[in-house]
């Protein structure tokens, strides 16, 4: 056994072509660090329907120049089996390490295979590669990022013409391209040959951006803005220009590129801590908002000011942010299809049946969300808006961030705030309170142990609500094609548990539904919501043995 690892780990060292990671295997091999050697040679990252993602390494585990390489190759075999030899593919990438390398081994192995790349100019906002592969008629793009994860990892997410994310049975079909992949000596890279964009596909983004907000709208909120180290400032600092807003005052140790995301213990605006110097920064300039990007620009989180949470800032939910938005283009006469996940509130629902507007639900995903027919307006919970399905079909923080701004100064302008339009949003539709219950695991088999627990004795109340229905949606439905997640609806709440797709999580959402009567009553409306929420939480987590 530990012959036949030493083995396998010698015969890719042999054809690694990086001297970064053949030093780093070299030295594990050398030091007979079997262990270490198991668990990156226990397999092979899966490409699946968020492409590749893994923490930096040498080893078929790992994100690594081999594995980009072959998973380049895959992808470039599928493309020509389609018909599409010949046509472009667009790559972007962030400022994670390694990100422009993997990058540049895309674009070399493309052009080897006989179609065309093009690689955007410089990091940006991962929308920018969703929108140039339309604007730029390309048959696919691959945008090299691990969005908001930890900073020792990256990932490879692959675009198909239609400038959506890929959904089975492409999935599929390019893993087995990229496991068909013979010795990387076989895979023909050549030195040049591809080209490098310049601004003006970013131009033509940011001139599309305008796009989002009503014509001759009020432009007047003030933001204070954080990239947390990632792409974002450049290209959110623009467009905030070109439409007019006052410029946002940046939270200046977040605000340029860094890999390693020095003042984030995670680089994700809904982990704990990561807006805290956001807010110090707020308390300062006394702005209307707050507004955060990821570190790939792609989602887009919203704090108001709130005497009543300690700091005076309160981070609004992705839920929140999604009604908002949702209510804000239906205030502005918008028509087509509002779409949401399963696991995002079904407040949107109820926005959208009394605006007379279409709702679909769909599974998790903004691979899923963008191929809604019609669609006028997409949310997920994680922060993820769509709102200009038009140009980019994808999840956009940057014009999220516009849509949000806009919100706030027609708001400004009544003498009203986000906060005062969420409880109108109560009033009319009953409060809609959400949560999450959400549990990194260091072994994955927590996570398979909790969901067969849960399988297997589904439970039959949960904060003294009586479950009413338990659906497993690996079975899948007409509505739905099958995924690993359980959905119980309850009186007056639902819960839906599912592994993550792209991190080592468990993830339980969890909504409640108290109606409220009137104004006054709403105070005692989100008590008795944080009660049931709380409650909930708690027997959840006992029924999944977490």
């Amino acid at each position: 056994m530990q012959h036949d690892l030493i083995a396998q780990a010698s015969n890719w060292l042999a054809e690694d072509p990086d001297p970064e990671t053949r030093d780093e295997l070299g030295a594990l091999i050398e030091a007979g660090d079997t262990d270490e050697l198991a668990a990156r040679f226990a397999g092979t990252l899966q490409f699946g329907t968020a492409g590749l993602r893994g923490e930096l390494g040498a080893g078929p585990m790992r994100m690594n120049r081999s594995v980009v390489i072959r998973a380049a190759a895959g992808l470039a075999a599928y493309l020509q089996d389609q018909g599409h030899g010949g046509g472009l593919v667009v790559i972007g990438y962030d400022a994670r390490y390694r990100s422009a390398d993997f990058a540049r081994d895309t674009a070399a192995v493309m052009t080897g295979a006989g179609l065309r790349a093009a690689v955007l100019p410089r990091p940006l906002p991962t929308p920018v590669l969703a929108y140039a592969i339309r604007h730029l008629g390309a048959v696919a793009g691959v945008e090299v990022t691990a969005s908001h994860n930890p900073p020792r990892d990256n990932g490879y997410k692959v675009y198909l013409g239609d400038g959506s994310q890929i959904v089975p049975p492409a999935d599929g079909e390019i893993a087995a391209a990229i496991a068909a992949v013979g010795p990387l000596a076989g895979v023909v890279r050549p030195e040049d040959g591809w080209e490098t964009l310049g601004e003006e596909v970013l131009e033509a983004y940011l001139a599309r951006t305008d796009a989002v907000l009503a014509s001759g709208s009020p432009r007047t909120a003030r933001v204070v803005y954080t990239a947390l180290h990632g792409v974002g400032t450049s290209v959110l600092t623009a467009a905030f220009a070109r439409a007019g807003f006052p410029a946002p005052v940046l939270v200046a140790e977040q605000a340029e590129p860094d890999p390693a995301f020095p003042t984030v213990a995670f680089p994700n605006p809904e982990e704990p801590g990561a807006m805290d110097l956001a807010f110090a920064t707020a308390r300062r300039a006394a702005p209307d908002l707050v507004i955060a990007n990821d570190p790939d620009a792609d989602r887009c989180a919203v704090a108001v000011p709130d005497p009543a949470t300690q700091g005076g800032w309160r981070m609004l939910r992705g839920d929140e942010v999604g009604a908002l938005l949702a209510a804000h283009l239906v205030e502005r006469g918008v028509s087509g299809v509002f779409a949401e996940s399963i696991v995002s509130s079904s407040l949107l629902g109820r926005i959208a049946g009394k605006a007379g507007l279409g709702h679909e639900e769909t599974l998790t995903g903004f691979k899923w969300i963008a191929r809604v027919d019609g669609l006028r307006y997409g949310y997920e919970e994680a922060l993820g808006y769509c709102v200009d399905p038009e140009g980019v079909r994808d999840k956009d923080g940057i014009t999220a961030a516009l849509l949000v701004a806009e919100l706030a100064s027609v708001l400004k302008e009544r003498g009203r705030t986000l906060l005062d339009l969420l409880d109108d949003l109560a009033l009319a539709h009953g409060l809609h309170a959400t949560d999450q219950l959400s549990v990194r695991v260091e072994d994955l088999t927590v996570i398979a142990d909790a969901m067969a627990r849960l399988r297997e004795q589904p439970p039959t109340a949960l904060a003294g609500l009586a479950v009413t229905s338990a659906e497993d949606l690996s079975r899948g439905s007409e509505a739905l094609p099958p995924t690993d997640g359980l959905r119980y609806r309850l009186e007056g709440a639902r819960v839906i548990v599912r592994p993550s797709g792209t991190e080592p999580k468990l993830k339980c959402y969890l909504e409640v539904v108290v109606p409220v009567a009137d104004a006054a009553s709403l105070p005692a409306a989100r008590e008795r919501g944080a009660e049931l929420l709380a409650g909930i939480k708690r027997d959840l987590a006992v029924a999944a043995g977490i």
